[in-house]
């Protein structure tokens, strides 16, 4: 039986150095309310790399991960530090072994100042809207 995993990595900045902490303890209180859930859903992982910049945080599962969770830390974040603009992150869902419709992606963007998806897409959604099942 084959493993489904979802997997992302993508960027957030959170506007200024000062804000990079306060992510991190939104981070904490996420994580420990998530393992509170039954189930928890899986996390993701959260850090701050050179390259990508002082206020760019780096998003990404650690081999699978509930976009969902990310979805709701970005949005703290946003209302945290009155972030503006739009924001979005693509995923791939894997299965560990070929098997048919054990392979799906998608995509999901946000309105930071709201809070609001502007849009999401699932490649799943996407064919059965074109007929293909």
């Amino acid at each position: 039986m084959p493993d489904f995993l979802t997997r992302f990595s993508c960027l957030l900045d959170v506007g200024s150095v000062a804000n990079v902490a306060r992510a991190f303890d939104i981070y904490t209180a996420l994580m420990a309310e998530n393992a509170r859930e039954e189930p928890p859903a899986e996390p993701f992982l959260l850090s701050l790399t050179p390259e990508h910049g002082a206020t760019r945080l780096w998003l990404r599962d650690p081999g699978t991960a509930d976009p969902q969770l990310l979805i709701t830390f970005v949005v703290r974040c946003a209302q945290t530090f009155a972030l503006t603009g739009t924001w979005g992150f693509q995923w791939a869902g894997i299965a560990s072994e070929p098997v048919v419709n054990g392979y799906s992606g998608g995509a999901h963007l946000l309105d930071l100042g709201t809070g609001r998806t502007i849009e999401w897409m699932s490649t799943g959604r996407w064919l059965a809207a074109g007929g293909v099942r």
